[in-house]
């Protein structure tokens, strides 16, 4: 039995809309949907062909204006974004879920609430609750309705964030295996990475040296 939100009268999650997405990564579609159960604009970036595929190699990544747009070095947002398209463009076939979750799922401008917070020495988590937030207030059912439209049956998930794997396997998809996604610390994001790692539980190996 499905465990996904139930979107109001009959309507159902569905392909909007579908084009192609030259990159300097590689050739990609993009794909837009409607109906999603939280009623945001999330859309799948796709290499290949996927739908019926098993082992799909998938790639959720959240929002970050200030890091996929502006190249912030507060975090390495931008870096795993292109790293996940690199990847993808190597391979036959895969989906990058760009959701739009920005800052955790607090929004842009408790985002820079929050960064504020951390300048005066609270860390991401603390931050965040001091606004009033939970550590991460995303949710990845309009990810598991993306899935399933795209026909996906099984993923092959390019994370270190165990919260995602729980999610999409308690919204019905079938994680086959995690992938580790990880870019080098550098100065300016090793604390942030660090708190990741000490109180959300993420799978980091952060021994290596840091970068600029």
């Amino acid at each position: 039995m499905s465990v996904l939100p139930t979107v109001g009268g009959n309507l159902r999650p569905r392909i909007e809309a579908e084009a192609a997405l030259p990159t300097r990564f590689g050739r990609f579609r993009i794909v837009s949907f409607s109906h999603l159960c939280d009623g945001r604009e999330h859309v799948a970036i796709v290499r290949g062909s996927v739908r019926g595929a098993h082992h799909t190699p998938v790639r959720m990544h959240s929002e970050c204006l200030t890091g996929d747009a502006f190249a912030s070095l507060r975090c390495d947002c931008r870096e795993q974004l292109e790293l996940s398209l690199e990847r993808l463009a190597s391979r036959e076939a895969g989906v990058v879920l760009y959701m739009r979750q920005e800052g955790r799922g607090i929004g842009l401008g408790n985002k820079v609430r929050a960064y504020q917070l951390q300048d005066c020495g609270l860390d991401t988590v603390d931050a965040n609750r001091a606004l009033g937030f939970r550590d991460d207030e995303r949710d990845y059912a309009a990810a598991a309705e993306m899935l399933g439209c795209l026909g996906i049956p099984s993923v092959d998930l390019m994370t270190n964030n165990p919260d995602k794997i729980a999610q999409l396997t308690r919204y019905g998809v079938q994680v086959a295996s995690r992938v580790p996604h990880q870019v080098p610390p550098t100065t300016h994001n090793r604390a942030y990475l660090e708190t990741k790692q000490r109180r959300s539980g993420h799978m980091l190996n952060l021994a290596a040296s840091d970068g600029v």
